[in-house]
């Protein structure tokens, strides 16, 4: 028996009435303003430089839209390359026909590879520290933001669980499991909102409700993981002196973070349909490598002692 149930019918944004907030968006810029501050902390902590912030938040925000982007697209939907390209970096669908469908397509593997690869150019032309000492800093930021994103994940009914069976937790993910465009099938209400709403609270569509089946919380699984990931590398970072080690947070971040996505990956259904029967999912299989490199930096942390030089 379950003893928390949820119908998810959420409202996917702010109707500005010219304009539409949407919350998954809104997640990514609660998670980048949280991540500026924190990082601000750090730089002031380690007597770093103010002005290369700015220049930093670039590179961060590019990596991580592009690498994610890009991961996505590689890893799970490389059809896009061929048969409707220009979807890969605007937030249209052209094929059949034009859609907005925003970025709803973003891989974290993609956006860690990305932020990997910007901060040894942002390390070599403005910081002028070894690469492994920004990212000991920028993964607490990092950390910080992936539990956003994954709030923003549930909202959209996006990257969902299996049935849940008799977990005590479920969720029924409407958005997912009905369409619009069915969902005004099923009501007779052209205003798609109105027709989830209809579906949920009236009883006249009750046998539609029945057939959305419970699911996993997987996004909220995740989230909560990230949580003790973030807390746990802010107090490596604050409380100890890891920090002077190079690659140990960076490390431990790797280990961490990827360690919790490999298991609630057991509880996802697959992102890509044709590799349902996999023994390992596509998030799996990538996952190991990043734990694997992160195990070899923090064992090779202990020889690399690096004291703070800083900036003027």
């Amino acid at each position: 028996m379950r003893a928390l149930t949820i119908l998810w019918n959420p409202s996917e944004g702010i109707d500005l009435g010219f304009f539409e907030i949407k919350f998954y968006s809104l997640m990514f810029v609660v998670a980048f303003v949280l991540g500026w501050f924190l990082i601000k902390r750090i730089f002031a902590h380690e007597n770093e430089s103010e002005k290369n912030l700015d220049s930093l938040f670039i590179y961060m925000v590019i990596a991580i839209l592009v690498g994610a982007r890009m991961g996505h697209v590689i890893f799970y939907q490389s059809e896009l390359l061929l048969e409707d390209p220009l979807s890969v970096f605007l937030p249209f669908s052209f094929v059949p026909e034009i859609e907005y469908t925003g970025f709803r397509g973003l891989a974290s593997h993609g956006a860690a590879i990305g932020v990997i690869i910007a901060m040894y150019f942002y390390s070599k032309k403005v910081l002028k520290k070894p690469m492994l000492w920004i990212l000991d800093r920028v993964v607490l930021t990092v950390a910080c933001g992936a539990i956003f994103v994954r709030i923003g994940n549930f909202i959209n009914s996006e990257i969902i669980g299996k049935p849940s069976g008799d977990f005590p937790l479920g969720v029924q993910f409407l958005h997912d499991e009905i369409s619009p465009n069915r969902a005004s099938a099923i009501t007779g209400i052209k205003d798609s909102g109105k027709a989830y709403d209809a579906i949920a609270n009236d009883p006249t569509f009750a046998d539609a409700l029945a057939s959305v089946p419970f699911r996993h919380a997987a996004q909220l699984y995740e989230s909560v993981g990230y949580v003790f990931v973030f807390a746990i590398l802010m107090w490596l970072y604050w409380k100890t002196d890891k920090s002077k080690q190079l690659g140990f947070l960076f490390g431990t971040f790797l280990v961490l973070l990827w360690t919790v996505r490999f298991f609630v990956e057991f509880v996802k259904e697959a992102q890509v349909g044709e590799r349902a029967d996999w023994a390992l999912n596509t998030g799996q299989l990538l996952s190991i490598p990043f734990i694997l490199i992160g195990i070899y930096f923090m064992v090779t942390s202990y020889k690399k002692k690096y004291e703070n030089s800083p900036n003027a």
